[in-house]
C-alpha cells in the first residue's frame, strides 16, 4: 500500500531527471526555446500583408506639367518606388516579365491636351499580378491619388475641371493574372513548400538513422567515399521528388485550371537544381543530428523561415530588408519567383537565370559543408 501512495521523493527524482536530460540535450532545448522566439520575430516585424515602395517603372510619353505632377505624386507615395523611367513598350515588357518592377504607369502622348479639354483620359498602370496579396492595396492607393493629385494645378479657369470622379481615368491591366485568382500564386507555389518540407525532413534522417539502427558500420567497412555516400543517399529521393512534382502539376492543370504558359521541360529540368538544394541540407543536417528526434527539429527549424520569409505566406517585398535578406538566402524564395515565372509568364533561360546562380551556388555550399561534416561522422 505504501508503495502506491504518491511519493514526493520518487516524484522530485523524476523532475530532477528530466532536467539533467534537457541539460544533456542541448540542441533540443535549443529547438523549444529557438523555434518560439524566431516565430515571434518573424510574425512581429518581418510579415507584413501591406506591402510599400514596390518597385514601378513609369512611360510618359507626354513630358507636361501634369505628367510631372502624377510622377512627383508617385515618388512621393508610399506605395510605389520608382526605379526606372522607361523608353520603350519592349523594355517595359521585359521588365514585368522578370519581376524587376512591380508597376508600370502610362502616361499617354496627348495626355494634357485632353485633360484641358474635360475628356478625362486615361491613365495606364500594368501590374504584375502573380502575386494579388501584394497588389491589392497599392492600386487602391492609386485610385485616390489619381483623383487629387492635379488639384494644385487645376486653379482658377481650370477650377472646372476637377471633376467629381477625378480629372484623370485609371486603367488597370492585371498581367499573368487578370482575374486575381490567388490559386494561380498559391497552387505552383505549393510545390515547392512540399518539395522543401518532404526532402529536407525524409534525408534529414537517412545518417541518423544508419547510426541508430547500429548499420553505420557497414557504411564504414566499405571502400565507398563520403561523397559517393551521400549521392546514393541522394538520387533515391529526387525520383520521389519528381513523382511528387508529377502529381501536383496534375492538380494544378485539371482541378485548379492553373495556366501553364511556359515550359514544362524546363521547368522539370530547374526543379532538379531545387531538389538537389533541399536533399544537400537534409544529408547536412543528418550528419549534425545525433539522433532522429533532433534531425527532424533542425528540419522544421530551417523550413518555418522558409516558408514565412520565401513570399509564399506574404509578400516578398512587404518585408523589412533584413527579412528579404535572409529570404533571398533561401531555395523556396528563387523556386518560387522560377516556377511562377515559368507557368503564368513564360519566362525562358534567360529571364529564370538571376534566380539560377543562387541555387546553384546554395547547392555548392551546403553540400561542401555536409561531405566536410560526414568524414568528421566517420571519424
Amino acid at each position: 500500500m505504501s508503495c502506491r501512495a504518491f511519493s514526493f521523493r520518487r516524484f522530485w527524482a523524476v523532475v530532477v531527471k528530466e532536467f539533467i536530460q534537457m541539460r544533456r540535450d542541448r540542441l533540443t532545448f535549443g529547438m523549444m526555446v529557438g523555434i518560439p522566439l524566431m516565430q515571434l520575430m518573424i510574425f512581429g516585424y518581418a510579415i507584413n500583408a501591406d506591402p510599400k515602395h514596390l518597385p514601378t517603372a513609369v512611360l510618359a510619353a507626354d513630358n507636361s506639367p501634369f505628367s510631372r505632377s502624377l510622377v512627383w505624386a508617385l515618388r512621393h507615395s508610399d506605395y510605389f518606388n520608382i526605379v526606372r523611367v522607361a523608353e520603350s513598350e519592349t523594355e517595359i515588357h521585359d521588365l514585368l516579365q522578370r519581376g524587376e518592377v512591380q508597376f508600370v504607369v502610362h502616361v499617354p502622348v496627348d495626355f494634357e491636351h485632353r485633360l484641358l479639354r474635360g475628356e478625362r483620359p486615361s491613365v495606364l498602370l500594368e501590374a504584375d499580378a502573380t502575386d494579388p496579396m501584394a497588389t491589392g492595396y497599392a492600386l487602391s492607393a492609386l485610385n485616390s491619388l489619381i483623383e487629387h493629385v492635379f488639384d494644385r494645378d487645376l486653379k482658377g479657369p481650370l477650377a472646372s475641371l476637377k471633376a467629381r470622379a477625378g480629372p484623370a481615368e485609371l486603367r488597370t491591366h492585371r498581367h499573368y493574372n487578370p482575374e486575381n485568382n490567388t490559386q494561380y500564386n498559391i497552387v505552383p507555389g505549393l510545390m515547392g513548400v512540399v518539395l522543401t518540407m518532404t526532402m529536407i525532413i525524409i534525408t534529414a534522417l537517412a545518417i541518423t538513422r544508419e547510426r541508430e539502427r547500429g548499420t553505420m558500420e557497414n557504411l564504414l567497412s566499405t571502400p565507398a567515399r563520403p561523397f559517393e555516400v551521400m549521392i546514393g543517399k541522394i538520387i533515391p529521393y529526387i525520383l520521389v521528388g519528381y513523382i511528387q512534382v508529377f502529381l501536383i502539376l496534375l492538380a494544378a492543370r485539371f482541378l485548379f485550371r492553373v495556366p501553364m504558359v511556359g515550359s514544362l521541360p524546363l521547368l522539370l529540368a530547374v526543379m532538379l537544381l531545387f531538389i538537389a538544394a533541399n536533399l544537400s541540407v537534409g544529408i547536412t543536417f543528418s550528419t549534425v543530428a545525433r539522433n532522429q528526434l533532433q534531425a527532424v527539429q533542425m528540419a522544421f527549424f530551417f523550413f518555418l523561415p522558409s516558408i514565412l520569409l520565401s513570399g509564399f505566406m506574404f509578400p516578398f517585398r512587404g518585408m523589412p530588408d533584413w527579412a528579404q535578406a535572409i529570404g533571398e538566402v533561401l531555395p523556396l524564395t528563387h523556386f518560387l519567383r522560377i516556377v511562377r515565372g515559368i507557368l503564368l509568364k513564360g519566362n525562358g533561360v534567360a529571364d529564370l537565370a538571376p534566380e539560377l546562380w543562387p541555387l546553384g551556388l546554395f547547392v555548392l555550399v551546403v553540400l561542401t559543408i555536409g561531405i566536410k561534416r560526414y568524414r568528421q561522422t566517420l571519424d
